[in-house]
C-alpha cells in the first residue's frame, strides 16, 4: 500500500509500510548505512504526517517483516491480545500519541493496554514524539519484577554492579564488588562478563558470586553473561544459576546470527524455574538489547533499527524477564553516530519497552570511536532517570577495562539517586542499613563496614589480600 503526504508543496510518496517507518524516524546513522533514511528533514516530516494518519490496525493487518518466513513475527500477531487492544483500536498512529500524553493514560490504563500493543505500533508513535513525550509517558509506566529483591517500584531506581576484569582475576572482580557495595550498588543483579567462554571457567564465576552472596546475606541476584547454551550446561552440572542471560534481537535471522531461537529460549527459560532459587519471585531471565544489531547481522529485511529494536521486546516479554537491558551505544558510530542519536535512542528504547510491559534499563555508553563523551551520558542519565528507568549500570570508573567501552559509574548512580531521591531496591537498601553501608535517610556512611567486608571478602581467597 502506498502512503503519500505533501510538506511545502512537495508532495511524496512512501511505497509501503517498511519505508513509511524508516523516513519517519529521527536522523541516525545506522537507517543512513542501510539506505532507508529519509533523504531530507522534509522528507521525514512528510513521512510523518502520513504515518500520523495510519490506522493503528493497519500494523495487525500487515507484517513489516514476513509472518510465514520470521519467528518473532508470528510472536507478535499469535501473541497479541485483541481484548487488551480494544481501548485504542479506533485510534490512528497520531489518536494514540495523543491519548498516551492525555490524563487518561494513567499507570494502571497503560499497565492493562500493554499485552494490546504490538512492537510496531508503539515503535511507530515513538517517530511522532519530541523527547519530552517520551519521558512523560515512560514515567507513568511501572513495571514491578522480583527474585531476591522488589525492582521497578515508583521512586526507586536499582543498579547492576558490573565487576568485568580482562582475565577474570576473582581478586579484581571481588575488589569491584567490594567498591560497588560501598556505593550502595549491586540491588539489579551483580553481573559479570566472562572475559573466557570455557564451561569451568564460568561454573568458576557463578560460584565465586554465589559463596559472596550467600555468605553475606545479600538479598540480590548473580548473573555470568554468557551464551544462554553455556548456562544450560552449567544449570545441568549443578552450578548456581540465578539469572539466565542472552542477547536477543527483533528478527528469527539475527537471533539465528546470535546462536538462538525460541525453542532454546523456551528450554532455557523452564530449566532457570527449576532452579527455584527466588525467594520472592520467579522472574528468571535478563537479556539485552541494542539498535542496530539486526542490521550489522545483515538481517533486517528493510526495516529501520528502532522498529526492529522494538520487536526484540516482544521477544522479551514472552519470558516475564526480571531486566531487559538496551545497550544503547555499544554497537558503535556505524549505527548511532553522536551523542544526540544515543541519547534520541536510549529514550525511544525505554520508552517503547516500558509501553510493552517490559522491566527496562540502560546502558548508558558510547565507544571511544563515536562522536559523543560523558556529558552526553550525564545528560541522557538524568532523563532516564526521570522517566522511571528501572536500572542502570554501575561499572568502577565508568570505564569498563574488560569490554573496552564507556558506561555509568558507581559515582553516577549515587548523584542521580540523591539529586531525584531515588531509592534503591527495599530489601537491598535493608541490608545496606545492616551493614553499616547507609543509614536511615538511605545515604552513605562513612565506610566503617569496609574492613569486615574486605576481610570476608578475603577469605574467599585464601592468601590473596584485598
Amino acid at each position: 500500500m502506498t502512503h503519500a503526504a505533501t510538506v511545502g508543496g512537495e508532495r511524496f510518496r512512501f511505497a509501503d509500510l517498511r519505508e513509511l517507518m524508516a523516513k519517519a524516524t529521527p536522523e541516525r546513522s545506522g537507517d543512513q548505512l542501510a539506505g532507508l533514511a529519509a533523504g531530507s528533514a522534509r522528507e521525514r516530516v512528510a513521512a510523518r504526517q502520513a504515518l500520523a494518519d495510519l490506522p493503528l490496525a493497519t500494523f495487525v493487518q500487515q507484517a513489516l517483516v514476513p509472518y510465514e518466513d520470521d519467528a518473532v513475527t508470528r510472536l507478535i500477531i499469535d501473541g497479541h491480545d485483541a481484548r487488551a487492544h480494544a481501548p485504542v483500536a479506533h485510534l490512528t498512529v497520531g489518536g494514540l500519541r495523543d491519548w498516551l500524553l492525555s490524563d487518561a493514560a494513567d499507570a494502571a490504563t497503560l499497565a492493562a493496554l500493554a499485552p494490546g500493543l504490538t512492537p510496531e505500533m508503539v515503535a511507530a508513535v515513538s517517530k511522532l514524539m519530541r523527547n519530552q513525550d517520551l519521558i512523560a509517558v515512560a514515567a507513568r509506566c511501572r513495571v514491578v519484577t522480583r527474585f531476591r529483591n522488589t525492582l521497578g517500584l515508583a521512586g526507586h531506581l536499582a543498579v547492576r554492579l558490573q565487576p568485568n576484569h580482562p582475565t577474570d582475576s576473582p581478586a579484581g572482580i571481588l575488589a569491584s564488588v567490594l567498591d560497588g557495595l560501598m556505593y550502595g550498588a549491586g540491588d539489579a543483579v551483580i553481573g559479570i562478563n566472562p572475559a573466557a567462554d570455557s564451561l569451568p571457567e564460568l561454573t568458576r564465576l557463578l560460584h565465586l558470586l554465589d559463596e559472596l552472596l550467600q555468605r553475606h546475606a545479600i538479598p540480590t541476584q548473580a548473573c555470568v553473561l554468557t551464551h544462554v547454551s553455556n548456562t544450560l550446561q552449567a544449570i545441568e552440572r549443578g552450578a548456581p544459576v540465578d539469572l539466565v542471560f542472552q542477547s536477543i534481537a527483533g528478527t528469527e535471522a539475527a537471533n539465528r546470527g546470535f546462536g538462538i531461537d525460541l525453542a532454546l529460549l523456551d528450554e532455557a527459560h523452564a530449566a532457570a524455574l527449576a532452579q527455584q532459587r527466588g525467594s520472592l519471585g520467579d522472574n528468571v531471565m535478563y537479556f539485552e538489547t541494542g539498535q542496530g544489531s539486526a542490521l550489522s547481522a545483515g538481517a533486517h529485511h528493510g526495516v529501520d533499527q528502532q522498529t526492529l529494536e522494538a520487536r526484540a521486546y516482544a521477544v522479551a516479554r514472552r519470558y516475564r524477564p526480571l531486566l531487559v537491558n538496551t545497550v544503547v551505544g555499544f554497537i558503535g558510530p556505524e549505527y548511532l553516530y553522536d551523542g544526540k542519536q544515543i541519547i534520541r535512542a536510549g529514550l525511544e528504547d525505554h520508552f517503547c519497552g516500558k509501553l510493552l510491559g517490559l522491566p527496562m534499563g540502560c546502558d548508558i555508553c558510547y565507544t571511544n570511536h563515536a562522536e559523543a563523551d560523558q556529558d552526553d551520558m550525564d545528560n541522557l542519565l538524568v532523563l532516564l532517570a526521570t522517566a522511571g528507568v528501572n536500572f542502570v549500570m554501575g561499572v568502577p570508573g565508568a570505564d569498563d577495562v574488560m569490554l573496552n567501552y564507556q558506561s555509568t559509574s558507581f559515582h553516577d548512580a549515587l548523584f542521580v539517586r540523591r539529586l531525584l531521591g531515588l531509592k534503591r531496591a527495599p530489601e537491598f537498601e535493608a541490608w545496606l542499613q545492616r551493614m553499616g553501608i547507609t543509614g536511615a535517610d538511605g545515604r552513605l556512611q562513612p565506610p566503617t563496614a569496609a574492613p569486615a567486608l574486605a576481610a570476608s571478602l578475603a577469605r574467599l581467597l585464601p592468601g590473596v589480600a584485598l
